[in-house]
């Protein structure tokens, strides 16, 4: 059997990247050895873990607001097996929804675990198939540090974390980055003592520092303990407990702290095992990921690479980009990633998002700034449902006016955010969205509150 391309990998990058190079007519076959596609985000990361975001919300809303609301019931329990099955349905909906795409698409599902033997082929299960390009999106898997050894039971990653056989009395939580403080917040509202240990002096790295404050300290409130400046040794587990062993950076001083369960959210790592890429003479970073042109071309030719695998944030939307662009030049056409304009998202309560340039950054490059800032305790809709945590935050140049960077904390922040993506994709100045009329009462007000703030001030502040 020959294709046009083959693609290694079903993930957000790999399926996306099937499915354009389809409809642009190319002949098409995806590789995946997973029972499911989707990849991680799909079956073990980003849709399940947002399905336990939402229930265990739900649980805060039913425990706290809902008698405020003049809701009354029965106290609510928490069902575990039953929470675990609705996300596994949200999992399985999702999966079925892209074979559904495949089949429509014509595209055909390779099953099994690929390697590259040669330019134009690619080997599955015994068999070779010829291809004129080959799209690797073969994704990332989590990073582990020395002395923790990961069983999935006691010690577990972001996937063993999802599949808990009960709710842990104590957590510890290794990573005070995305997924760390996204699981955590799940545990925290399901009754867990929740415990963050991160080596370095803020949470969430690379955030405004404005938002990391802010954010630390929404969380603390909720109940969630950090301890910050922490470097990891160990985690011995001894009758059915994990007994972590760290080292504050301060003073050298050596701590222990007990748990159930220690999730290791210290990142994630390009996954490229057995594929034959250096035999191919593939150019691989110190880092593992996988060196690309700027048409997401490797250095062997016909082969290109995307997604996790490659340099950059390791987001669903951002290889979902650069599968299209990946298709569209393979078609003949010209493919596009605007990489400064990637919003990131925390799917936490609040919500974190941001995208284009921080305070930081700017200060550090001497670029000339002025910053809008609206709270969202002066929106009228956030405050009527109990979400009035947190603010918006503009960063425009102080001669042009044109937006530069914007960070959200709270209330549909993921969503939020969007309206600034693309206000910067079109060059807008914050002058530009404060003299668009925004709906009200909605929580998108406080973006243009925000807008007017960078100029002649805002009116509910």
């Amino acid at each position: 059997m020959s294709y046009d391309v083959i693609v290694i990998g079903s993930g957000p990058g790999g399926y996306v990247a099937a499915i354009r190079c389809a409809q642009l007519g190319l002949k098409t076959a995806c590789v995946e050895g997973r029972e499911t596609l989707g990849g991680t985000c799909l079956n073990v990361g980003c849709i399940p873990s947002k399905a336990l975001l939402h229930a265990s919300h739900q649980l805060h809303e039913a425990q706290h607001n809902f008698s405020k609301m003049g809701l009354k019931s029965e106290k609510i329990s928490v069902d575990w097996d039953q929470m675990q099955k609705y996300k596994n349905e949200v999992i399985t909906g999702n999966t079925k929804g892209i074979e559904f795409l495949f089949k429509k698409n014509k595209i055909d599902w390779i099953k099994g675990w690929a390697t590259i033997p040669s330019v134009g082929n690619v080997k599955v299960n015994d068999k070779t198939y010829e291809t004129k390009n080959i799209i690797i999106a073969s994704g990332s898997e989590p990073s582990s540090l020395p002395g923790l050894e990961i069983d999935e039971k006691i010690i577990v990653s972001s996937t063993g974390a999802l599949e808990l056989k009960k709710i842990p009395e104590k957590l510890v939580i290794i990573g005070a980055g995305v997924i760390g403080l996204e699981l955590g917040s799940v545990y925290s509202r399901l009754g867990s003592d929740v415990t963050v240990l991160e080596y370095l002096d803020n949470i969430t790295p690379g955030l405004d520092s404005e938002v990391q404050k802010s954010f630390q300290r929404i969380l603390k409130r909720q109940g969630i303990k950090f301890v910050m400046g922490a470097a990891v040794k160990s985690a011995i587990c001894k009758k059915n407990k994990a007994h972590v062993l760290y080292q504050k950076n301060s003073d050298e001083s050596e701590h222990s702290i007990e748990a159930d369960i220690v999730l290791v959210a210290t990142g994630r790592k390009p996954f490229t095992n057995g594929l034959g890429i250096k035999e191919l003479g593939i150019e691989v970073s110190e880092n593992g990921y996988i060196e690309i042109d700027n048409g997401w071309k490797t250095s062997a030719n016909g082969i290109y690479a995307i997604g996790d695998a490659v340099l950059g944030p390791m987001l669903a939307h951002k290889a979902e980009d650069e599968g299209i662009a990946a298709a569209e030049i393979i078609a003949g056409k010209h493919g596009h990633v605007n990489y400064s304009i990637i919003p990131g998202v925390i799917y936490t309560s609040p919500e974190v998002a941001s995208v284009g340039k921080t305070e930081d950054e700017l200060k550090s490059s001497k670029q000339t700034y002025k910053v809008g800032k609206f709270m969202f305790m002066g929106n009228g809709r956030a405050k009527a449902n109990f979400a009035a945590d947190g603010f918006v935050k503009i960063i425009a140049d102080k001669d042009t006016d044109r937006i530069l960077g914007a960070h959200i904390i709270g209330p549909a922040a993921g969503d939020l955010i969007h309206e600034l993506c693309v206000a910067m994709e079109f060059g807008a100045s914050a002058e530009d969205l404060a003299l668009t009329c925004h709906a009200h009462p909605t929580y998108s007000e406080a973006i243009r509150e925000a807008a007017l703030a960078c100029g002649t001030g805002a009116i509910h502040a």
